[in-house]
């Protein structure tokens, strides 16, 4: 068993793998014996105040035995999900796992959102993942193996008003995954979106301020009563960006702690 969750000799390629979800896929892989490329925002970890971030969590998975390439880019800027990967290639040989994980999204009133706000989730949400895949999957596709995983959210099936751009531009990435499935699966390239729930993550951190609201908050989310964390979602992306996935494709696999079911 162990041996169909092993990626040695793989490369996985992780955007927004510095923080939270990225980071936990980002020394999961490295655990299974892949190397990785993290790429990060340097403004958005500023922001965090988690400025180091890409560099500690190199600095990890080398004491693992890993080989690492750490990839600063804002990915609004047009090309740069191609570039991340092209820079990827350059220092690492290869790309065989992409883990779509970078995004951002503005909470607020569907009314108020600005022309600016609207445009940045769409260039990093969307866009970028356009120009990831580009530049990622002919080179899978003749190599006759690869893995592409797109992180969604719950909100594809449960909106939440005050995201309702960042829900439906979430939808968009899924729908664009599993449409690829279907083209690449004959060679050996599986592609699937993975949908988590809420999680505690640096982006949500503000929310964790007051303990007591977010326990109230953590009681209505699932069935199971708590967010949940980016260790979480380790388990079903190894499955799915590793040989131990070989028959899944186009999958959209929740990992909500069914709070995606009715009534949640």
């Amino acid at each position: 068993m162990d041996s169909r969750f092993d990626l040695s000799g793989r490369v996985a390629l992780v955007t927004g793998g510095s923080v939270s979800i990225g980071r936990a896929l980002v020394r999961a892989f490295a655990e299974q014996g892949a190397d990785v490329a993290i790429h990060y925002s340097a403004a958005a970890d500023k922001a965090f105040n988690l400025p180091d971030a890409a560099i500690e969590t190199a600095q990890e998975c080398s004491g693992r035995g890993a080989r690492t390439a750490v990839i600063e880019a804002d990915l609004v800027e047009p090309g740069a999900g191609k570039r991340v990967v092209e820079q990827a290639i350059a220092k690492l040989g290869k790309v065989d796992i992409l883990v779509v994980c970078a995004s951002i999204q503005h909470r607020g009133p569907f009314e108020e959102a600005t022309a600016e706000q609207i445009q940045r989730q769409i260039a990093i949400n969307f866009t970028a993942s356009i120009e990831l895949l580009q530049a990622a999957l002919p080179p899978m596709k003749a190599r006759g193996w690869g893995r592409v995983l797109t992180i969604g959210s719950i909100n594809q099936v449960r909106p939440e008003p005050h995201l309702a751009v960042y829900a439906a531009l979430k939808d968009a990435q899924k729908n664009l995954c599993l449409n690829l499935a279907r083209v690449y699966a004959p060679f050996g390239v599986n592609l699937n979106n993975l949908a988590p729930g809420l999680v505690a993550t640096e982006r949500n951190r503000w929310r964790r301020a007051d303990a007591e609201a977010w326990t109230k908050i953590q009681q209505t989310v699932s069935p199971m009563g708590r967010a949940g964390t980016p260790e979480d979602m380790v388990g079903a992306a190894l499955l799915l960006c590793s040989d131990a996935g070989a028959y899944i494709a186009g999958a959209d696999l929740m990992v909500t702690g069914a709070g995606h079911l009715p009534g949640y």
